[in-house]
């Protein structure tokens, strides 16, 4: 009999208790940090030549304790967790989104009828579709947390086609780190480690293109091989087990289109967009950056007038359409914000809030009724939430024991004789087995690039190939790493085990380290603009 895998929570207290021994065999050490502006914000950054060995903190009782820091530490995207997990079952308790799912599934068999399409597969055109702008968005801007509240949306949909909850994931968190990985304009990645590297901003632009385009080809055909065999065969998914919760909720073949439309639907749709339109007057145009171009318009103010058009029409056919206005225009400001007026977790949890509680006046709920969904929902998603905070404490014991300095200062003292394609490979391994560790693209740039960009200089490569070797690096561990807090939360609320995600994720993420490398050594032998 096969032994029983361990739980998720387990394996994390085990990796815990791995990285506590690690402090008792690993001599403290520490860089000195100074204050630089990097692209007009201020990080802290190591002193190149700085590293002294410091008292060893050995952790010991730390080991339950670094649970408590863990929580606090990401407070932020736990919140955020337990805030969409509310707001989404006041959604989903008005069957708007099975409404949605099965008009677009109906859809669908309808473009299934024209032979060219059906030769290609619909399904595939869909899937390739969704996973580009998501790969998009995570290239432009690095969109990282939000797919999280993407992830209550695409895994149902999924499904309901056909597939599993992994390939729900890999429509927005895969293809974004797909795009996060091989970004071309990424703020927090290629930005911090350009201006740390002192190289012109977003230089190399025609390459990393290049690079954007080759990694979603290969990712995308690996996803779609396996979504194929999932669509032939759903009992072949590592998953299916799992699955059933969420096919239990998505029962779309007897679901009705609620005619009356209640007067409180119309009261929530007036106090929107009156809301708007004091938005679009205090903010009359949106800057976006894209790379070094920046467009100013009245971003706001047009997308209020086309959610007053399309709200007040939805809302004659039937309430639940009108919700699922309120969701898509919900994330059109999404991105609005993130991408013109730096909203971060805490503005992304606001907004899903707010559309959570006026999707339940919408549908008629009293006060009452929606609290009650609500505290549903958070309780429903609470185990998501725990879990992220629970893996932060790998890298609180990590941190507290003062050891990520004295292995990074060790192994980057010890390659610098390897020659070029040695060296760079070091990089590579060093870059990707340190966002295990340190998740965060742009720490982790505060504190490898000063160290990085040295070696480079002494073994005569561009400091432009140094930039990328962290690009990838930081890239590709994301889809496996336990510390990242982002993928547990997918994880969680798609309620897939880490575990089966790990054997699932394992020979992608390790092809996607392949190919990764190999788009590396161009940088080293020829001649690449910006290079």
């Amino acid at each position: 009999m096969l032994k029983k895998v361990p739980h998720t929570y387990v394996i994390i207290f085990f990796l815990i208790v791995f990285c506590a021994l690690l402090t008792w065999l690993i001599p403290g050490g520490e860089f000195e940090r100074e204050q630089v502006v990097v692209n007009g914000v201020e990080r802290s950054v190591i002193k190149t030549g700085s590293f002294h060995e410091t008292d060893s903190q050995l952790q010991t009782w730390q080991i339950f304790s670094s649970f408590f820091d863990g929580f606090l530490r990401t407070s932020d995207i736990i919140a955020l967790i337990l805030l969409i997990g509310g707001s989404f079952w006041i959604l989903n308790d008005s069957k708007s989104i099975d409404i949605g799912i099965y008009t677009f599934l109906k859809r669908i068999k309808r473009l299934e009828q024209s032979k060219m399409l059906a030769f290609v597969g619909v399904h595939n055109i869909v899937l390739v579709a969704v996973m580009t702008i998501f790969s998009l968005f995570g290239a432009i801007f690095g969109m990282s947390e939000e797919t999280i509240a993407f992830t209550i949306i695409f895994v149902p949909l999924a499904i309901s086609m056909g597939y599993d909850s992994i390939v729900g994931v890999s429509l927005c968190f895969i293809a974004a780190a797909l795009g996060f990985a091989g970004a071309f304009l990424n703020p927090f990645t290629i930005g911090v480690a350009q201006g740390l590297s002192h190289i012109p901003l977003f230089s190399g632009l025609e390459y990393r293109i290049v690079m954007w385009l080759i990694i979603n080809f290969f990712g995308f055909a690996f996803i779609l091989r396996y979504a194929a065999k999932i669509k032939k065969d759903p009992t072949k998914s590592p998953v299916y087990e799992d699955d059933a919760y969420w096919r239990s909720r998505n029962e779309t073949t007897n679901v009705k289109i609620e005619k009356i439309k209640p007067a409180a639907a119309w009261f929530a749709f007036a106090i929107i967009s009156v809301a708007l339109i004091i938005f679009s007057v205090f903010i009359p145009k949106s800057s976006i950056a894209i790379g070094n171009s920046l467009i100013t318009a009245p971003i706001i103010p047009a997308v209020t007038l086309f959610f007053i058009v399309m709200g007040a029409l939805t809302l004659r056919r039937s309430v639940q359409y009108f919700i699922l206005t309120l969701l898509t225009f919900t994330i059109v400001f999404l991105v609005i914000g993130v991408m013109g007026h730096g909203w971060y977790i805490k503005e992304i949890a606001t907004i899903f809030l707010a559309m959570g509680i006026f999707s339940g006046i919408a549908a008629n709920k009293s006060p009452n009724a929606i609290t009650k969904l609500f505290l549903d929902g958070a309780k429903d998603i609470l185990p998501a939430a725990m879990i992220v905070g629970l893996a932060r404490g790998i890298v609180v014991i990590l941190e507290d024991g003062k050891i990520i300095d004295t292995i990074l200062f060790y192994v980057s003292d010890s390659m610098q004789n390897f020659g070029e394609v040695g060296t760079v490979g070091i990089m590579y391994l060093i870059q990707t087995m340190l966002n295990v560790f340190i998740p965060s693209g742009s720490g982790q740039a505060a504190l490898t690039i000063p160290i990085m960009s040295q070696i480079s200089d002494l073994i005569g490569i561009s400091r432009q190939t140094t930039v990328v070797i962290f690009q990838l690096g930081d890239g590709f561990t994301n889809l496996i790493t336990p510390t990242s807090g982002v993928l547990i939360g997918v994880l969680g609320v798609a309620r897939i085990p880490y575990e089966k995600w790990f054997k699932w994720a394992a020979s992608f993420t390790l092809m996607l380290i392949v190919i990764g490398f190999l788009l590396i050594l161009p940088t080293v032998f020829m001649q690449l603009n910006g290079f």
